[in-house]
């Protein structure tokens, strides 16, 4: 006899085997991280060059950063008791396909001892600077579930999350290539972060129910479902106001124009977030304002790569 539990995976189409731990990740969501490093490094190789090696380090250590966080979310969420069986935008690893919480929160430490090592690296071939700086992420990607009063719980996890994994990661990510930061990096970046904030709204306006159920206050709970969305929209329009504005002062090339065609994907968000109140309903939406930002990041990066070679 089918359970609430199997009527909620097959509903995620959550399948046993390596997706239990491919979902543990939560891939939708790692693009936050992807994007600004190759955002960061493109501008670089604009500016003077790049080292393969290091980008690729950056990379995987942003990746590993945003995967821990992600197992510490799960992990504190659980504990917290605020995820059960029918809990969606989660791995479900653990209230669904009974991994030990413990195992959970062991495999974040072991990414965050790994992008640790990669973290070693890079400070070698560029400044121990960016150690402090690098810990200094780490602590908030732990602090956004974990520690007495989680970030995700409050108004401002949007803006931890776009500043840190947008302007920071993309600051960083130009200066070990370069060993300078300036104006134009954090300008660029701005757009970036909007839409990785945009991403941690969406994920909110969805799970708005349960959070309030669960005592958070998170922007989109603060704002109500209408409003939240509308928010989002505005967000959006901002992003790409910005960066038409970037293109005109020449901050960016022409070729960023490319980053129009993530306006398509944007209405859809919008027009999937409407009218919705299921949190299953409204999974389409959110992995697809994921999905924008990997659009938008990937094809700003693309132009400043058409650039360098044009």
């Amino acid at each position: 006899m089918a359970t609430n539990k199997d009527h909620i995976k097959k509903a995620l189409n959550e399948r046993d085997g390596f997706q239990v731990w491919w979902r543990l990740l939560r891939p939708h969501t790692l693009t936050a991280s992807f994007v600004p490093v190759f955002i960061g490094t493109m501008i670089a190789l604009n500016t003077d060059g790049i080292q393969i090696p290091v980008f690729l380090a950056m990379l995987l250590a942003s990746i590993l950063i945003q995967a821990a966080t992600n197992m510490f979310n799960e992990y504190y969420d659980y504990v917290r008791g605020l995820d059960s069986e029918e809990s969606v935008g989660i791995g479900g690893t653990i209230v669904r396909d009974g991994i030990h919480p413990k195992t959970v929160l062991r495999l974040a430490l072991v990414f965050y001892g790994i992008a640790l090592l990669l973290g070693i690296y890079i400070c070698m071939v560029s400044s121990w600077w960016i150690a402090v700086i690098g810990l200094v992420c780490m602590l908030f990607g732990y602090l956004y579930t974990g520690g007495p009063l989680p970030i995700s719980t409050t108004p401002f996890g949007e803006l931890f999350s776009g500043l840190l994994m947008g302007t920071v990661i993309i600051g960083i990510s130009y200066f070990i290539q370069t060993g300078e930061i300036n104006s134009l990096v954090i300008f660029i970046s701005f757009p970036v972060a909007i839409f990785i904030g945009c991403i941690m709204l969406a994920n909110n306006i969805r799970d708005l129910d349960g959070d309030e159920k669960g005592g958070r206050k998170t922007l989109a709970i603060l704002l109500g479902r209408k409003n939240a969305v509308r928010f989002l929209g505005l967000l959006f329009f901002v992003a790409f106001y910005f960066t038409a504005y970037l293109i005109i002062v020449g901050f960016l090339p022409l070729w960023s124009l490319l980053t129009l065609i993530a306006v398509i994907p944007t209405i859809k968000v919008l027009k999937g977030f409407k009218g919705k109140t299921e949190p299953l309903e409204m999974m389409p939406a959110m992995q697809l304002t994921a999905k924008t930002n990997t659009i938008y990041g990937f094809l700003l990066g693309l132009s400043l790569l058409i650039h360098y070679f044009i």
